[in-house]
């Protein structure tokens, strides 16, 4: 991989993610922490990032193209959303977050008995033309980039309703179990699809164990499960489980 496109590839993960460490990315990237190292250095002169010890942060230059953001760990976000998909039996009722892997989820969900209740545009393309699932979507203001709504109306919206299932995305969590998101203007709208549901399982691959963000989402208590994949960080998933939470490995 030639340099500028390694380049690339850290400026697109960090966007994803919002944050990332040097271990992560020379990891996810199959360098060694030395040329991440380099890589960083020069990317943040370039003013592409934010060099902080240990790693750097997105700059904010706007959100990653969900397309864009759905390619990253493309297989992982498959079994994992494919494994959630199963939890779930014909006639309930599933909230799904914003994000590329609750589109998985959906894709997974084609023709069953269910409710599903949604403010991932993403998702409603995906089921709209699915006459076996009752469709719900959320109202809201549209950030185009992400294909999502947030805002007062979203959040009016979910204080209305009450679901079965809660399939939930994050940025990263941290050591302690705390759920965290590095987009600000969506922690609302999933701290209340949290209160609106009976179960809430968190879909996160290996690379948010632990993982970043700036604002916190919930604590690991309020967590029925996580989703997740061998290699995720052991040490958080004993958090999680001393927490009362239930670790499943796709």
């Amino acid at each position: 991989m030639l340099p500028k496109q390694r380049q690339d590839q850290i400026v697109r993960a960090l966007r994803a993610d919002g944050a990332g460490g040097v271990k992560v990315l020379a990891e996810k990237l199959g360098v060694s922490e030395a040329t991440i190292r380099r890589d960083l250095e020069q990317l943040h002169a370039e003013g592409r990032l934010t060099r902080v010890y240990g790693g750097a942060l997105a700059v904010d230059g706007g959100d990653e193209p969900f397309a864009d953001v759905n390619a990253v760990h493309a297989e992982e976000k498959d079994r994992i959303a494919r494994r959630a998909a199963e939890l779930v039996t014909d006639g309930e009722s599933v909230l799904l977050d914003i994000g590329t892997t609750a589109l998985r989820v959906a894709q997974h969900l084609h023709g069953r008995s269910l409710t599903v209740v949604t403010s991932n545009l993403a998702v409603l393309e995906e089921l709209q033309h699915d006459e076996q699932i009752e469709l719900i979507v959320l109202g809201g203001f549209v950030r185009r980039s992400y294909r999502s709504l947030v805002g007062y109306l979203t959040e009016e919206s979910l204080r209305q309703i009450h679901v079965d299932w809660l399939f939930l995305g994050t940025s990263g969590v941290r050591p302690d179990g705390r759920v965290m998101d590095s987009t600000m203007i969506e922690v609302p709208v999933k701290r209340a699809m949290i209160n609106a549901a009976d179960r809430v399982v968190l879909l996160a691959d290996r690379t948010k164990f632990p993982g970043h963000g700036v604002a916190r989402v919930c604590e690991p208590g309020e967590l029925t499960m996580v989703v997740t994949e061998p290699g995720a960080d052991e040490a958080t998933r004993a958090q999680l489980a001393e927490a009362g939470v239930q670790v499943v490995l796709a």
